[in-house]
């Protein structure tokens, strides 16, 4: 499967180890990766605040790189990326004169956004193209006795309309559907499908870092090892910010963060090392010595 591939600026640039992991675990997942090199930031929500044309066409851009390829989608590991692209797609494909508007600025690089581009967050990908069957039937290492606490963000859970979130497509449960492929144990919170805090940092850090500590507080309370998400503005905040967090929420909390690449990329016998791990504030003990099962040899096949 061949992919018009957007990791997100945060993600090569600040987190470099979870843009990593991806072009780790792309190949044991046969796909290949056609990476967006000339593309540039979402816009995060905060540059549409503003600027609304600005944010959509910088987002225009992007998907006509994406269109110039022969990838089947794009995709990106991203959450944040996934909801302001999704929101600025449906703009766009909803008016003609619009877009034409967007691409009156674009043809100065000779690019065109034609619409209808199908953009996917790698977890998105994992389940619907993929498959679950496919993906457990590629793990080396089960995650046996591991417990992950899903933790979605907010960017891509809502608003459910524009995510195509329903019945058919339940992406909100599709963390927890991966977590059970990879052979681990899913641990349910109450802060799984909430704003990580990430987007008011700038303005209210205080009321920021409660949330981010709160939820953490919350997994470990539920007994989670370690928790996951697709989105690298969440493990920023969650991670990078955790010890200041526990600071304002008044206890130890110790909860290691994992991007989804990386957690996927252990369950098919990459060693943490390759995906980064020892980059995190929050050392991830908890995963890497839990048991052999988790991070011992590759299971013979």
């Amino acid at each position: 499967m061949k992919v018009a591939y957007w990791p997100g600026c945060v993600s090569r640039g600040f987190t470099p180890e979870l843009h990593g992991s991806m072009e780790q675990v792309a190949p044991l997942l046969d796909i290949e990766l056609i990476p967006l090199d000339r593309a540039s930031c979402c816009g995060a929500g905060v540059i549409a605040e503003h600027n609304q044309e600005l944010a959509d066409t910088l987002n225009a851009r992007t998907f006509a790189l994406a269109q110039q390829t022969d990838g089947e989608l794009m995709m990106n590991i991203c959450s944040t990326c996934q909801g302001a692209q999704s929101e600025c797609q449906q703009r766009l494909d909803a008016s003609a004169e619009y877009r034409a508007t967007i691409n009156e600025t674009l043809a100065d690089e000779g690019l065109t956004y034609q619409g209808g581009i199908t953009n996917k967050n790698f977890l998105w990908l994992l389940v619907e193209e993929l498959g679950l069957d496919e993906l457990r039937s590629r793990v080396r290492r089960p995650l046996t006795d591991l417990r992950v606490g899903p933790f979605y963000g907010c960017y891509i859970v809502r608003p459910v309309d524009r995510l195509e979130i329903d019945a058919l497509t339940p992406r909100d449960t599709y963390l927890s559907r991966v977590i059970e492929a990879l052979g681990g144990t899913v641990v349910e919170y109450a802060g799984m499908h909430k704003c990580c805090g990430f987007p008011i940092i700038t303005t209210s850090q205080e009321a920021s870092l409660r949330q981010a500590g709160t939820h953490m507080a919350d997994a470990r309370v539920a007994h989670a090892d370690c928790v996951v998400t697709p989105c690298p503005l969440c493990h920023l905040n969650l991670d990078l910010q955790q010890p200041l967090a526990e600071r304002v929420v008044g206890r130890e909390i110790g909860m290691p963060i994992l991007h989804l690449p990386q957690l996927v990329g252990l369950a098919l016998g990459l060693e943490p090392k390759e995906l980064g791990l020892g980059r995190h504030v929050v050392k991830p003990t908890a995963v890497i010595d839990w048991t052999t099962s988790v991070v011992g040899s590759v299971a013979a096949r």
